[in-house]
């Protein structure tokens, strides 16, 4: 049976959401963090409200701290009264409805067992799931947590937390390089808005670089950055850490500043000894701001229509993303170019891409957009 990931958010629904009771008691510090603070950390993510004791007249959502899971599951199970999501027929979590007996479901709990109780069972070896937001489709984890050895889990937490559908370096280069600094931070106590403003700051050093020709210097940087702005989502994910302020904070940084190295690095080749005659210069930044502006607005009419990222819509536009002229497909290019000595073709080549890679889109649009004239539904080849 398929779910959906899907969280309650709304305020209107607060008095109705359920309750979230922990069982049992589990020494293991998965991320720096107990076991009970963790899950009641993902359980206000997911929209419930931890609490030590259930409430007459309110479902609650039961969670056997021996085990560790997705926090997707909470989100199906927070809209699902009356389920209960088993590994091997024991319950991991379990939403009981309103004037419910927990009373099997807990004993199943405490004793390890298998449950025998009235709840619908949701096999987590046999479930498909659907991440949304993560533009991916596969099983939430579910397994045990060892107290002796939690890495397992915070590796599956951590890759749980990845997208999909995303750029070629944040898939395969760093993904083990940000694992171990997430642990780390987690460990320290930092949380991710601290992540995302030292990667600021690390971004801003890279603007100023590559506006003096220092561009080693600046990749340096720019790398660190682009490196840390991984580790801060998923930091966030993590621990159950998200906000409001994090998310336009993070998204914000992303969004702004692409144009902005890339003006920086055409600057930088006067410093460097390679400049560009003005009106070129003016050329070549302005069809990259161009480029990256109209594709962003394709995106956003995109998902508009559609519900969906452009980049989910069919196997090819998710291998497109991989590399799109993006941030960092685009600083591939420019190291390239930079390790022939040659940073002015790198931003001429990183031009060119923008533009091909906005004529791609602008007909994936179109062929979308035919298709729906047509009748014919546009949906992800994730769903």
């Amino acid at each position: 049976m398929p779910y959906s990931a899907s969280t309650m958010t709304n305020d209107a629904a607060s008095a109705a959401k359920p309750l979230f009771v922990t069982v049992g008691d589990n020494p293991a510090r998965a991320f720096g963090m107990s076991a009970a603070d963790r899950a009641n950390a993902m359980a206000v993510q997911a929209g419930l409200e931890p609490g030590g004791q259930p409430s007459p007249g309110r479902s609650t959502v039961y969670a056997d701290l021996n085990w560790a899971w997705d926090p997707e599951w909470l989100g199906a199970l927070a809209e699902k009264p009356g389920g209960a999501l088993v590994k091997n027929g024991h319950p991991v979590l379990a939403n009981v409805p309103a004037g419910g007996d927990p009373a099997p479901l807990l004993a199943a709990m405490l004793a390890g067992d298998r449950y025998q109780g009235a709840l619908e069972q949701i096999d987590a070896d046999t479930t498909d799931f659907s991440y949304r937001k993560l533009r991916k489709r596969e099983r939430p984890f579910v397994m045990p947590l060892d107290p002796a050895d939690p890495e397992p889990v915070e590796r599956a937490a951590y890759d749980a937390s990845y997208k999909g559908v995303t750029d070629v370096l944040t898939l395969y280069l760093w993904r083990r390089l940000a694992f171990y600094l997430t642990r780390w931070a987690a460990q320290a106590g930092m949380t991710p808005n601290t992540v995302t403003a030292i990667g600021f700051a690390l971004c801003a050093a890279a603007f100023f670089l590559f506006m003096y020709g220092w561009y080693w210097t600046g990749i340096a940087a720019g790398f660190g950055f682009m490196v840390l702005d991984t580790v801060d989502g998923k930091l966030a994910r993590c621990t159950g850490q998200s906000s409001h302020w994090g998310n336009i904070f993070d998204h914000g940084v992303d969004l702004v500043h692409p144009p902005f190295w890339w003006w920086a690095w055409a600057e930088g080749l006067e410093a460097y000894g390679r400049p560009f005659e003005r009106v070129y210069e003016l050329l070549i930044v302005g069809a990259i701001v161009f480029g990256y502006v109209a594709q962003r607005v394709i995106e956003g009419i995109f998902v508009r229509r559609y519900g969906m990222h452009i980049h989910v819509w069919q196997q090819v536009d998710s291998r497109f993303r991989l590399i799109t002229a993006r941030r960092n497909p685009n600083m591939v290019i420019l190291v390239a170019a930079l390790l022939v000595g040659r940073p002015d073709l790198g931003i001429e080549l990183v031009a060119l891409w923008t533009i091909l890679s906005l004529i791609f889109h602008a007909v994936r649009l179109a062929q979308a957009n035919a298709r729906h004239d047509r009748g014919r539904t546009v949906t992800s080849w994730l769903a």
